[in-house]
């Protein structure tokens, strides 16, 4: 019932509203009134922030890569004017701990952190805490690193401890510029569940709708003044078997019952409502006059107020708004799954079968996991996909700060998609991310997030990073 179309829409605008607010990272300020030794401490903290980059360069990891380049604290540190300051700087070899770099990549290296580092990456568990973890037990406890910092002008105990306060606010500045990612993937898989909520409510207004036209009738035959009418009423409506089908599903039976969903104990009167639209709508008065019972005709009865009534109904919709955040952006596809259903049960052999589970492969099979693991992957290696992108728009000539967020959130997503599932066809993965962009974007989002890609995707193919 959940599909990737849906998941992929879900993670998106999470992705927006989460990176949106999400805080941004720095390092350190200036020291305000400095000493000299305020400023040999902030000149040594540029100085080793330099030293990881350069050291980030030239540790080599598996398949004669350097996986240390891509860490989420080197790209944000490569995005800071002042590091690329001094690379200007030390473009002529002044660096003062440059000699030290081939000796202290070698001991990251042959580290237990390095190997641990690359463990958890093959695994896709985060890594955020490596580069404090070797600052702290590789770089800083280095004894030819210290010597060098014992001859460095202005050098002092005192201005090394102010370092380490710099260089500790900087990596709780790192750890908090991600923020709570536990917390956005408990909204992703509630605004799954709410999802799956809305499915199940949809399948009950036939039901409930039934039994609130069964009671109005047998109240009318009860009349002191009854009319013929009231006596010997059309049947036709509850006697439609698509309610008592779905009533009857065991699937049905167990949610209803365990999260016990009644639109009638909710809001009768929005029921009462829709009943009386449906009562006095065209696709009533034909479906009236057919004779015999038909389950098609029944099915098809359901599906035409499902369309022109309910979901045309305002009072509905705005209950549906006010009831979940999450339910307008669900409600067409959701209801295209419960015309499916009622499709289902058309069918004998697809009768017992005919809602349908939450995720088609199970609780815990790959849709399950698509979501989390789309999040994930976005948000781990988001720097990465920002400098693709960034190159793109620079090798277009295209405007950057004309981008929308929500194109750049789109694209990345669909890089994410494209780099980490192979077995995803290229071509879907691109026509999924397009329409995507036509709906929840500005008008040639879908052109301009196909013009990116087309100029992202040869040059991944080419350094090996897609392999499809």
């Amino acid at each position: 019932m959940i599909n990737r179309v849906l998941i992929r829409m879900k993670t998106v605008q999470l992705l927006y509203s989460y990176l949106l607010v999400e805080k941004p990272f720095s390092l350190e300020s200036q020291p305000s009134a400095p000493t000299k030794e305020k400023r040999f401490a902030y000149s040594l903290y540029l100085d080793l922030i330099y030293l990881m980059d350069k050291l980030a360069n030239q540790v080599m990891g598996k398949n004669k890569k350097y996986p240390l380049t891509e860490t989420r604290f080197i790209l944000k540190i490569e995005n800071d004017d002042r590091m690329k300051s001094l690379s200007i700087k030390y473009s002529n070899g002044d660096f003062p701990f440059a000699s030290l770099v081939a000796h202290l990549s070698e001991a990251i290296k042959n580290s237990l952190l390095f190997r641990e580092f690359e463990k958890n990456r093959d695994q896709g568990l985060m890594t955020d805490n490596f580069w404090e973890d070797v600052f702290n037990n590789i770089i800083i406890l280095d004894p030819k690193l210290n010597e060098v910092i014992k001859n460095l002008p202005g050098y002092s105990l005192s201005g090394i401890e102010r370092m380490k306060d710099m260089m500790s606010a900087t990596f709780k500045n790192f750890y908090a510029s991600k923020d709570n990612i536990s917390d956005a993937l408990k909204t992703l898989e509630t605004s799954m569940n709410k999802a799956r909520d809305l499915y199940m409510r949809l399948l009950d207004l036939p039901v409930e709708l039934t039994q609130l036209r069964m009671d109005q009738l047998e109240q009318n035959r009860k009349k002191f003044l009854a009319t013929p009418e009231d006596l010997n009423p059309n049947m036709r409506f509850v006697q439609n078997q698509i309610p008592e089908l779905i009533e009857r599903n065991p699937t049905f039976e167990e949610y209803t019952e365990k999260n016990h969903l009644s639109w009638r104990a909710e809001d009768p009167e929005l029921l009462e409502l829709l009943l009386k639209s449906i009562l006095d709508s065209e696709v009533y008065k034909n479906y009236e006059v057919e004779t015999g019972r038909d389950i098609r005709k029944d099915s098809d009865f359901w599906k035409d107020v499902l369309v022109d009534v309910i979901l045309n109904n305002e009072h509905f919709l705005e209950y549906l708004e006010d009831k979940s955040v999450f339910w307008n952006d669900d409600l067409e596809i959701m209801a295209s799954f419960v015309m499916k259903t009622f499709k289902r049960f058309e069918n004998p052999e697809t009768v017992s079968t005919a809602i349908m589970p939450m995720y088609k492969d199970g609780d815990n099979g790959k849709d399950a996991k698509f979501g989390a693991e789309l999040f994930n992957y976005v948000f781990r290696n988001k720097d990465i996909y920002r400098r693709y992108i960034e190159e793109a728009l620079i090798s277009e000539k295209w405007e950057a700060d004309r981008m929308a967020f929500m194109d750049v959130i789109i694209t990345m997503t669909a890089l994410a998609e494209i780099i980490n599932y192979p077995e995803i066809p290229l071509q879907a993965s691109i026509n999924e991310y397009i329409e995507i962009a036509k709906s929840y974007s500005s008008e040639k989002s879908g052109q301009f997030v196909n013009g990116l890609l087309a100029t992202i995707l040869p040059k991944l193919k080419e350094e090996g990073v897609i392999n499809k």
